[in-house]
């Protein structure tokens, strides 16, 4: 998996590429945490993210607990096998999201 964290202000978009499971969550993680300070929106574009497991929901749910306090996040270009496990799980309900 490919992450880019690019930071605009106090705008964080962070691009995930290829698929999000249990050994490339941390790497999700750590550019979240590595750039979160002063941050007040919070962005993950998730257009060429191919695959996610229940290890990048916790990093997203972590992320959004965080957002909560210090402003807004939301989850764009969802691709659609991505999506099916945001509604599976019920994190669609939850979590700002917006499919391709």
């Amino acid at each position: 998996m490919t992450v880019n964290a690019l930071k605009e202000g106090t705008k964080l978009t962070i691009e995930a590429e290829g698929k999000l499971g249990t050994t490339s969550a941390p790497e999700l993680e750590k550019a979240v945490k590595n750039n979160i300070d002063g941050v007040t929106e919070l962005v993950f574009d998730f257009a060429k993210l191919e695959y996610m497991a229940s290890a990048g929901l916790r990093v997203l749910l972590s992320s959004a607990k965080v957002m909560k306090k210090q402003g807004s996040m939301k989850i764009i270009n969802v691709t659609p096998p991505v999506m099916e496990v945001f509604t599976f799980t019920g994190m669609a309900d939850i979590l700002d999201i917006e499919a391709i």
